[in-house]
């Protein structure tokens, strides 16, 4: 008993939704848009139930989303409270963003990858920006969440498209993250133990 077709789909499909997670962890709305246009122009297809995605006007509810988010966080006073919304939304994106992808496995099995893999991802790199943003705007006054912005948005950006064209290289970019962060997160523990 080998892999068959079927396993290797359910695992592009898990994949690819994990790394839109990660996506959303950046920036919620531009990786729920990239899902949207590529499963809209048939690159990728959504699990039933979530043809929904698909649609016209989500796209244009999704684009809107998308700027306002973008503008949003270059406001300094204003990415703050960003923070403070995104947080828990990011968790239903990202949950939501892998849900869409998995097919042809039990509900209750989706439902679990989607919230753990997906929703935990996507919570995971959203409060790894908020601290982020916070060191900044504690650091710069604010004035270096334009760069932290900048960076939430390219990562945003990189991870989706990865996400649908090469959905394994992005699995791996976010588990790069991962380690990243708790490889700088380690340092800053320690610098604060020692005398």
């Amino acid at each position: 008993m080998g892999i068959s077709r079927e396993h290797i789909e359910i695992a592009v499909a898990i994949l690819t939704g994990v790394g839109l997670s990660a996506a959303c962890g950046f920036r919620i709305f531009l990786p729920l848009l990239a899902l949207n246009l590529a499963s809209m122009f048939g690159y990728i297809g959504l699990a039933p139930g979530f043809e929904w995605i698909a649609g016209f006007p989500v796209t244009i509810a999704f684009g809107l989303a998308t700027i306002l988010e973008i503008i949003a966080y270059y406001v300094p006073w204003l990415d703050n409270i960003m923070d403070t919304i995104a947080s828990p939304v990011s968790v239903i994106a990202g949950t939501i963003a892998t849900a869409s992808l998995i097919t042809d496995i039990p509900p209750a099995l989706k439902w679990t990858i989607a919230i753990i893999a997906g929703g935990g991802i996507a919570g995971l790199f959203q409060g790894a920006t908020v601290a982020l943003r916070a060191k900044s705007s504690l650091f710069t006054g604010g004035l270096g969440n334009f760069v932290v912005a900048s960076l939430e948005l390219a990562a945003s950006a990189i991870v989706s498209i990865l996400s649908i064209l090469i959905p394994i290289a992005a699995f791996i970019l976010t588990l790069l993250l991962i380690a990243y962060g708790i490889i700088l997160a380690r340092k800053v523990y320690l610098r604060k133990r020692s005398p």
